[in-house]
């Protein structure tokens, strides 16, 4: 059968029918057009050619078994090998199919070999940074496709000598059947005859395949002509006993050997192998009529377990098969629903970026789909993921500019505080510093590549300054450890605001009071700086949050009867209400403003630390005010229906 199958994956489609033949006529002549329309008479026919069961049947036709088994032989060593793929392996594995003869490699070798190299060319990157770059031939492609069409040429010439050949098998067989005819009409001869009669059966059997679409008829007719000479000629008896027992001593061997076949562990090496027992029982001449039936009828059995065997192996994996498709699918659902569309910073694409890196990796971890499946979704997956990166990089590109400008701005600021690092102008230098940092929180973001170590200069700088300062006014401590004491107080007033029962208004003016007090005492311990500035906002904030709900109503209360006066007049409430709107836009792009900053900002000091919770702080507050502004629009709205 190694014939048939290189012929079912190398002949055009035209030849399927015919090899749905060839192998039918293998289990049973009698279910094949041809068969049907020939003559019952001959002798041997029944026996070799008894009906298989209806179970064997009804499984599926040869062509899909030997489909399936190309997918399974060669795409389970395909998806166990495609995780180390590279585009220099498989221009190896090429060129090296590439010395082989033409008759050790079929085309669809050829064409795995092109999908598993397209599948590796991945889309690139772009770097936010990067600058565009003039396209390159890629060598190792350009070396993959003239190595591609080698093949392709070598293959049609093998193709062609092949053709010859089996135009030359099918002329000897033709004529070897036309002699043993001649022989069969001489009755006169039979002892004389018999020897070069059983010559030419050997003769035939040696001789090579033939065109599939030939193979059936050939044999058929050989077939005939031997049970002609077998049958109707009156040969001596001993001779033909003698003939007989060795063909039913070749049978039985092939029929023990079928019989083992049951238990064999590997189902595809018993299901070919099962295959080349046919062809050898096809070869073995006749037997005695009183046996032919039966010793058929065994042999058919024994190969109708290894079919139902191999059939199940089938449909295993086709349920495989479907939940890969299955699984795949909904991947591909997952990324095209992903939402892109609104990512604004940087790190919002990289976080998108993850999740999609994640499904490509869940993709990796799936097997094959069906042949005619796979290939389309992962063009689909692909084309999604393209589709984001595409996106990703115009991102990038349109960005880089104010990027560029940004990285100037900070890289100035790093420069002048470094410059400025050994002033013993404390007061001018630490307004300036003061001033700076304040000066960089306003700067939006710059390539990730640079933001880390800008970031260390400027802070390092900062701190070097600051560190010198202290060092310089040693002689202060007893001054800082007294404005220490008295900031601790003032955090245990402001906690005591929520303790004591205060009313809003004079707990509101003890909170502005403990706040004027507190900018008025000088400075504390470095060490303790921010960790006594965090407990003094953190007190602040849980006063304001304490009083937030009672002041927030009494706002709106003071604000709904400004409406309430209003109301009648359409023109003041226009105005105000577009004030309000105005107010709104103005919340909205300053929150934006601090959410992107925040996006960026990437600090490992203290003191950066610090500013990422007091830019935390400035955001819920605004989201605060935006949504107070928002009921006010509401109110004014209610009056203006």
């Amino acid at each position: 059968m190694d014939f048939l199958l290189f012929l079912g994956r190398e002949s055009p489609d035209s030849f399927k029918t015919t090899l749905i033949y060839i192998i039918m006529d293998m289990l049973d002549p009698n279910l094949t057009p041809e068969a049907q329309r020939q003559d019952q008479s001959v002798n041997e026919a029944p026996a070799e050619a008894a009906a298989i069961p209806a179970e064997q049947a009804a499984q599926p036709q040869p062509e899909a078994e030997l489909e399936v088994e190309e997918i399974m032989t060669e795409g389970e060593e395909l998806a166990e090998a495609e995780s180390a793929d590279t585009p220099e392996s498989i221009l190896e594995a090429a060129e090296a199919m590439l010395a082989l003869d033409g008759s050790a490699f079929a085309t669809d070798d050829i064409r795995r070999l092109r999908q598993r190299f397209s599948m590796l060319q991945k889309p690139v990157e772009v770097s936010e940074d990067a600058e565009p770059a003039a396209p390159v031939v890629d060598p190792v492609a350009a070396r993959f496709v003239e190595v591609i069409e080698q093949l392709r040429a070598k293959k049609a010439e093998w193709s062609a000598a092949e053709e010859a050949r089996r135009a030359a098998n099918l002329e000897r067989k033709n004529a070897i059947i036309a002699e043993i005819i001649a022989l069969a009409e001489d009755t006169d001869n039979v002892n004389r005859t018999f020897p070069r009669y059983r010559e030419l059966q050997d003769e035939f059997n040696a001789v090579g395949d033939v065109d599939p679409t030939e193979d059936t008829a050939v044999w058929k007719r050989f077939t005939e002509a031997r049970e002609r000479y077998s049958d109707n000629l009156k040969i001596n008896k001993e001779l033909r006993d003698y003939d007989f027992k060795k063909n039913l001593a070749d049978k039985e061997v092939l029929l023990a050997e079928a019989r083992g076949l049951a238990a064999e562990d590997d189902v595809i090496a018993a299901y070919r192998r099962l295959q080349d027992l046919h062809n050898k029982w096809r070869q073995i001449g006749p037997v005695a009529k009183e046996l032919r039936d039966e010793i058929w009828n065994n042999f058919r059995d024994a190969s109708a377990e290894v079919n139902k065997r191999y059939q199940a192996f089938f449909e295993a994996r086709k349920a495989r098969e479907a939940e890969n498709e299955a699984a795949k699918t909904a991947l591909c659902e997952r990324l095209e629903a992903l939402d892109y569309s609104g990512l604004k910073t940087f790190a919002a694409w990289e976080e998108m970026t993850r999740t999609v890196i994640g499904l490509q990796e869940e993709w990796r971890t799936l097997g094959f789909a069906s042949k005619k499946m796979n290939r389309a979704l992962f063009a689909r997956f692909r084309k999604g993921c393209d589709a984001f990166f595409a996106a990703k990089a115009e991102f990038y590109r349109a960005t880089r500019d104010e990027l560029s400008n940004n990285l100037a701005h900070k890289q100035r600021l790093a420069d002048e505080a470094e410059a400025l690092k050994e002033s013993s102008d404390w007061r001018a230098a630490t307004e300036r510093f003061v001033a700076m940092q304040k000066e960089w929180k306003t700067i939006g973001a710059i390539p990730k590549k640079y933001s880390d170590a800008l970031w260390k200069r400027f802070t390092e700088a900062c701190d070097y300054f600051f560190d010198r300062k202290k060092k310089a006014g040693s002689g202060t401590r007893q001054v800082e450890a007294a404005n220490l004491k008295a900031k601790r107080e003032i955090i245990g007033l402001l906690e005591a605001l929520m303790a004591d029962g205060s009313e809003k208004e004079a707990a509101i003016e003890a909170l502005k009071d403990l706040q004027k007090r507190w900018q008025g005492i000088g400075h504390v311990p470095f060490r303790e700086k921010d960790k006594l500035y965090e407990a003094y906002r953190s007190a602040v904030d849980a006063v304001r949050s304490h009083f937030a709900i009672a002041e927030r109503r009494d706002r709106r209360d003071r604000f709904e009867a400004s409406v309430n006066q209003l109301e009648g007049d359409a023109d003041k409430l226009y105005r105000e209400r577009e004030r309000l709107v105005r107010a709104l836009d103005g919340r909205r792009n300053e929150l934006r403003t601090y959410e992107n900053n925040l996006g960026f900002l990437q600090s490992k000091s203290k003191s950066g630390d610090s500013l990422v919770r007091d830019m935390s702080r400035r955001i819920e507050r605004l989201k605060a005010d935006i949504a107070e502004i928002q009921e006010k629009i509401k109110l004014v709205d209610e009056k203006l229906a």
